[in-house]
């Protein structure tokens, strides 16, 4: 610890700094290059001013929450319902994610198990196909029959904002797994205003009857109105999904309420954690409750273990953002834009 002496003398000595360098320590006597770029990009994040809108900064508690055992653990299936033994302290990381998660959205279910935000989407796509698609029991149908099935799940449509208008890659992109999943059928914002034309949008569902209409972006600096997002989807029977990964933080600190807050309005909300929430890197899916069981099926459907001590650096990242200085940062972002 002698070698970081100056740090300490500018830090100060609280517990999270102490446990962090020397956890650098330990690890530098494993492998010292490691222990160099963290370094680095320490000085690099100090030094530089990010401007990088998918990126921010985590707490030390975050941080030193993903560093432990529990990523020893094998966990698939979802809590009290594993396909492994001895996963009673896993289930209880993924409950208090998911309480603390709750909390934070008022939605009724979630699900904290995905690696990203493509991940989530991939589960919330999964789970609407299973719902509205698949037959009960996958087991007893013959080959000619699933072959059968298989055609119809690769062949439902889905509308998601182009990317050229400030939709993401997995709302549709032809070069994404959701552009061949299903047929996509982009929508773009008003050429001349910049701005998202809900009547054009409107007229274009109507036409296409999309099973999932996607809304959210990774691009568009304006809010969306997610009640007339669902009015739109309602009216040709489509399930509103709506990839929150951009302002979730917003959404968490009450800075978007009503109308442009997507929970009350979506059948599924997706996001990252790592954005405007400032939590670890990995995802989450937030859905009403005629989704909820088969959320919970993200493993088998799409993925395979989760990864134990990223759930317990999430349930700390979602309890730091129901304090009230996560909701004085959040209306910050806003005044700072």
């Amino acid at each position: 610890m002698k070698r970081w002496q100056k740090y300490l003398e500018q830090n100060g000595t609280s517990s999270g700094v102490l446990a962090m360098l020397a956890a650098l320590d330990h690890i530098e006597e494993a492998e010292p290059q490691v222990v160099k770029s963290i370094e680095q990009e320490l000085t690099d994040q100090r030094s530089y001013l990010k401007l990088i809108a998918s990126e921010n900064y985590t707490s030390l508690a975050v941080q030193l929450a993903m560093g432990n055992l529990l990523t020893d653990k094998y966990a698939e299936g979802f809590a009290h319902h594993r396909f492994y033994a001895g996963c009673d302290n896993v289930d209880s990381v993924e409950d208090l994610a998911e309480q603390e998660l709750l909390k934070l959205f008022g939605a009724d279910a979630a699900y904290v198990q995905p690696h990203s935000g493509a991940d989530a989407n991939l589960v919330a796509f999964f789970a609407i196909l299973s719902k509205n698609i698949e037959l009960p029991d996958l087991n007893s149908l013959s080959n000619a029959e699933w072959a059968m099935l298989r055609g119809r799940l690769v062949n439902q449509k889905m509308m998601g904002m182009s990317l050229d208008s400030g939709g993401h890659l997995t709302h549709g992109f032809r070069h994404n797994i959701s552009g061949k999943l299903f047929e996509s059928i982009p929508y773009s914002v008003d050429p001349k205003t910049g701005l998202l034309d809900y009547a054009a949008l409107e007229k274009h569902v109507l036409e296409e009857k999309p099973l999932i209409l996607m809304a959210g972006y990774s691009a568009y600096p304006r809010r969306l109105n997610f009640a007339k997002m669902r009015e739109i989807a309602d009216s040709v029977g489509a399930t509103l999904v709506v990839d929150m990964a951009h302002f979730a933080g917003l959404v968490a600190g009450k800075v978007f309420t009503g109308e442009y807050d997507p929970i009350p309005f979506a059948h599924l909300v997706t996001t990252t954690t790592h954005k405007t929430l400032r939590g670890p890197r990995g995802g989450m899916v937030l859905c009403q409750k005629e989704y909820a069981e088969v959320i919970d099926k993200g493993c088998p459907l799409v993925l395979g273990g989760p990864m134990p001590h990223v759930m317990a650096a999430k349930a700390v990242a979602f309890k730091e953002a129901l304090t009230p200085e996560f909701k004085t940062y959040a209306q910050a972002v806003v005044d700072n834009a």
